[in-house]
């Protein structure tokens, strides 16, 4: 599979991963004791539907918006601009295992299906010297739902990222790495569908016949019926953190 595609696939689209911007919100509404200009870092943010939402549900944020793609963060840029919060947010291309930030620059970090490149513990040890004291991590991760997954489930997970597991396992990683579990919640099916599968089943649909892509669009059609059959199973889980005083 050529990698370096998984990138180009995803441009203009929505969103990279599962998400709403209901989920973006009802997050957000659980951070307390914010500044009144807080500074927010959006790690992994792709085309940044959550950051253009971020900049209007929080009229005094700065967004510091990272990627490693320079296409995802020319199109954010150019619908924050639209949407009017332009002037609020900054782009900036680097990688989220080497963010050239200081310490404590930050008060809410930013992480919608991202932290799995790194991974979850890998993620949260290395944020967090970002935040200043009692500063929010809030991110979402794929999750199992049952301690029992289907064989065909566990062994796809398996293939594509080992280091799934359940909410508790992840909120006893979070605790063990400094961290202050505010509050979880799942991600409903119509955050997978909406503004993530469906228009990517019609890019996959576009670029039928690109030899170049035809590994990646079959795994990304075994991946959407894997979920279309299996979607009790697991899910994506909302981790609202917070970094200990």
């Amino acid at each position: 599979m050529d990698n370096s595609f998984i990138f180009t696939i995803f441009e203009g689209l929505p969103r990279q991963g599962p998400g709403s911007n209901e989920c973006t919100r009802k997050a957000f509404s659980m951070l307390t004791d914010l500044p009144a200009q807080p500074e927010i870092l959006d790690i992994g943010c792709g085309t940044g539907m959550q950051t253009t939402e971020l900049a209007r549900i929080c009229p005094g944020c700065r967004i510091t918006a990272v990627d490693v793609h320079q296409p995802y963060l020319d199109d954010l840029a150019r619908r924050a601009a639209a949407a009017g919060v332009g002037e609020r947010i900054t782009t900036v291309r680097a990688s989220m295992d080497d963010l050239p930030f200081r310490n404590a620059s930050f008060d809410v970090l930013w992480a919608e299906g991202s932290i799995f490149v790194v991974g979850f513990a890998e993620g949260l040890a290395s944020w967090r010297r970002l935040l200043q004291s009692g500063g929010y991590l809030c991110l979402t991760e794929a999750v199992w739902f049952t301690k029992n997954p289907s064989p065909g489930v566990a062994a796809f997970w398996n293939e594509c990222y080992p280091g799934i597991t359940t909410v508790p396992e992840n909120c006893a990683i979070a605790e063990d790495a400094g961290y202050e579990v505010v509050a979880t919640f799942p991600l409903p099916e119509s955050a997978w569908w909406d503004d993530y599968y469906t228009p990517l089943i019609k890019r996959l649909a576009d670029l039928r016949g690109d030899p170049d892509a035809e590994a990646l669009i079959d795994f990304s059609e075994r991946e959407i019926a894997v979920y279309r059959e299996h979607a009790g199973e697991y899910g994506y889980e909302f981790f609202v953190l917070r970094k200990n005083r």
